[in-house]
């Protein structure tokens, strides 16, 4: 079977279907010649003569016909493989998709994403893995991962990704707070003590970089590793810290927080989703993408965010 090339039962098909070599040859757009030669290949493997001339016409000899249906439904399945299937069977589908992202998109995506899930497919599960700092092309193309969801990167010659929602940074604060006193400065900014997500530990982010450029330093006396855990300590004490003002709008009304522009001209937050090519023109991988995109559409339609308190000058 190594020596036999699958390709032929394809031209079999066609031949047994036309009853002659020009025929089969037009079906298959391909010369006269070129599919005598298959037929020879094909009475080779097969160690039959398998269409015969009589007459003017070629009849299929006996081993021909016993094999027709065979040959026609093992076309059929493979031709099959390569056709859009359209939307799956939603209701009966059981399937796990695993997404990768930080604990914000977390919050904000998780519930409303399962409730657009479910009332399609009740049978799938969303798993949702924390953010990692590492290539995630690597899960995406071994399967780990069906999906990551983070600050938009350059994509790589094997990983698609798709633009889901354009966001701003924000301060954070508790109601109340002293910085919502008056106007919001740079230095007032700065000269509040802050707190500060990293995974890694860090002190120091982009945000210190621009505050640097006019001689200003932010006091961070606290590190932790989670947007969610930083908010709860925003929620019980005088520090400051950072957000995103859509993917925060769910967090800030059940804290009770406040959100405060802050006085620097940051670029904007591009949060993208992404997924590994061989999942392009798959039907049940394109629904759920479809599912997340919505959901991120709905936070552009939210008009109840967080109150914006004193803008900054």
């Amino acid at each position: 079977m190594k020596s036999v090339d699958l390709n032929l039962l394809i031209a079999l098909d066609a031949l047994l279907e036309e009853g002659s070599v020009s025929g089969a040859a037009e079906r298959m757009r391909t010369s006269t010649p070129t599919m005598s030669r298959t037929l020879a290949r094909l009475r080779r493997a097969f160690g039959d003569p398998l269409l015969v001339r009589a007459g003017r016409q070629m009849v299929p000899t006996p081993r021909a016909l016993a094999v027709r249906e065979q040959v026609r439904s093992l076309v059929e399945q493979a031709t099959g493989m390569f056709l859009e299937t359209g939307v799956p069977d939603l209701g009966s589908l059981k399937a796990t998709f695993t997404v990768q992202a930080n604990d914000m998109v977390i919050g904000a995506l998780a519930q409303p994403l399962l409730s657009a899930v479910h009332r399609q497919a009740p049978n799938v599960t969303v798993r949702f893995v924390p953010e990692d700092s590492g290539d995630s092309t690597p899960k995406l193309r071994e399967g780990g991962t069906d999906l990551v969801i983070s600050v938009a990167d350059s994509a790589s010659g094997e990983v698609n990704s798709e633009r889901l929602v354009v966001d701003r940074v924000l301060a954070l604060v508790r109601a109340g707070h002293p910085l919502l006193r008056g106007e919001v400065t740079l230095e007032r900014f700065a000269g509040a003590q802050h707190i500060s997500v990293s995974r890694r530990g860090r002190l120091t982010g982009p945000i210190d970089d621009h505050l640097a450029e006019r001689g200003l330093h932010r006091q961070v006396v606290s590190v932790v590793p989670s947007w969610v855990a930083s908010w709860h300590m925003l929620a019980q004490t005088d520090l400051v810290g950072l957000a995103t003002e859509k993917l925060s709008r769910q967090a800030v009304r059940l804290l009770d927080l406040r959100t405060v522009r802050i006085p620097l001209r940051l670029p904007p937050i591009v949060i993208a989703q992404s997924w590994h090519v061989r999942h392009q023109a798959d039907p049940t991988h394109t629904w759920f993408r479809h599912c997340v995109r919505g959901v991120f559409e709905g936070l552009h339609a939210d008009s109840g965010g967080g109150r914006d308190e004193p803008t900054a000058s």
